[in-house]
């Protein structure tokens, strides 16, 4: 071995090496720093450790065109068919109240009042968390006696559009807050089945996913069989907990289906696919550097042994064997691919420090990382490289050992 260094060594350019190592040390670092940001980044926009979570989506049958009443329920079947689809994390039904709502309240001297109705969610798609969002089912003295609450939460921009809206109109209206909303007490008759009671109606939350006035899925419940036995619940909308609603898949499933989903998505998914193009991208140019860099090794070499040719046919005259003389040029790729390796990690590590550390002041709980898909992806370049380097070394010093015979 020492004598076939000592023969080829003289025609190593230590140059188009230096060339090689610089344009894949370039190429190795920006691919796995886009690896290692999209896997450090990922996580924020989605899962479990999202800052912004999943989405929730609204969807209900498209109404007839003629503006006349169509059937826009959605049976069993179908919500079983939204349920196993599998860009659909969650499905919840709409509950909704069938008997006659009329609410009162006085503010400041001023009485308000009107035609109401009450719809329920189950609990984990609601975004507000109160202990008095609960309700027990009252006995009929309970009722009688009208002090049964129901607990209500209420869109937070019905609050907007009365204070930004109904006040401004009228010197009599105050503004008021949503501490102050809590404290209100309201008056809520419900009428239905022969019979009209009624009740205590207190916000008790406000929310910004939903548009529309919602009580507990247990009082909706009582109440249906209550006032209204005879009606058949009826299903009209669904709200689906989705990843990413931008999904090409979700989106077109909604349309073949004849779904219309109520709200625009918001940025979440958006924000993902940002992440995605820009990540391909930064890739995309490591990729273009790495293959320069694998071009440049693969003249170089073709170079090197053609520059050699002679020592390499008298190597294999006094009984060197192809694998014997390829071995040198085996040897310098190998240690090259690996130093350039170790090096893009470390250089990848110290930039992952940088940007995890601006992460952390925003978002502590999830500024948690390793280097485990920077380091997968390093160990399978390297090995992709070594292994074709070390295919064009050989078959170049075989087609050199057949012109010998």
């Amino acid at each position: 071995m020492r004598l076939i260094w000592r023969l080829l060594r003289k025609h190593i350019s230590v140059f188009e090496l230096a060339v090689f190592f610089i344009a894949n040390l370039i190429g190795m670092v920006v691919i796995l720093a886009g690896i290692q940001i999209y896997s450090d980044i990922k996580p924020m926009l989605s899962g479990d450790k999202s800052l912004i979570g999943n989405e929730y989506v609204v969807i209900s049958k498209e109404i007839d065109s003629t503006g006349f009443y169509s059937n826009n329920t959605i049976g069993e079947e179908e919500i079983e068919e939204v349920r196993n689809q599998e860009f659909i994390e969650n499905v919840g039904e709409f509950s909704s109240a069938q008997y006659e709502i009329y609410g009162s309240a006085s503010l400041m001297g001023q009485g308000f009042s009107t035609l109401m109705f009450f719809e329920s969610i189950p609990d984990e798609f609601l975004d507000i968390e109160n202990e008095e969002w609960k309700f027990e089912i009252p006995t009929d003295t309970m009722i009688e006696s009208g002090n049964v609450v129901i607990p209500i939460v209420i869109p937070r921009n019905y609050l907007n559009l009365y204070n930004f809206g109904f006040s401004k109109t009228s010197s009599a209206l105050p503004q008021i807050t949503e501490s102050f909303m809590k404290d209100m007490l309201l008056n809520i008759d419900i009428s239905g089945n022969g019979m009209s009671d009624t009740y205590i109606g207190q916000v008790v939350g406000f929310t910004d996913r939903l548009n529309t006035i919602l009580v507990p899925d247990k009082f909706i419940a009582w109440s249906n069989n209550y006032y209204a036995p005879e009606h058949q619940q009826e299903v009209s909308r669904l709200i689906l907990e989705v990843e990413n609603p931008s999904d090409p898949q979700f989106i077109e499933f909604l349309g073949e289906h004849g779904y219309v989903a109520e709200s625009e998505p918001s940025d979440s998914g958006t924000a993902l696919f940002f992440l995605q193009l820009c990540v391909a991208i930064i890739i995309g140019i490591g990729a273009i550097f790495s293959l320069l860099s694998i071009i440049i090794l693969t003249l170089s070499i073709y170079l090197l042994l053609q520059k050699n040719i002679n020592k390499l046919e008298n190597l294999m005259l006094v009984g060197y064997s192809p694998s014997q003389v390829a071995m040198p040029y085996n040897l310098i790729t190998i240690v090259m691919n690996i130093s350039i390796m170790v090096i893009s990690l470390v250089i990848t590590a110290l930039v992952q420090q940088l940007y995890m550390e601006l992460i952390a002041d925003y978002a502590p709980s999830v500024a948690e990382s390793n280097m485990s898909a920077s380091i997968i992806g390093g160990v399978i370049i390297t090995t992709i490289n070594i292994l074709f380097n070390i295919f064009i070394i050989n078959r170049k010093v075989k087609q050199i050992a057949r012109k010998r015979k």
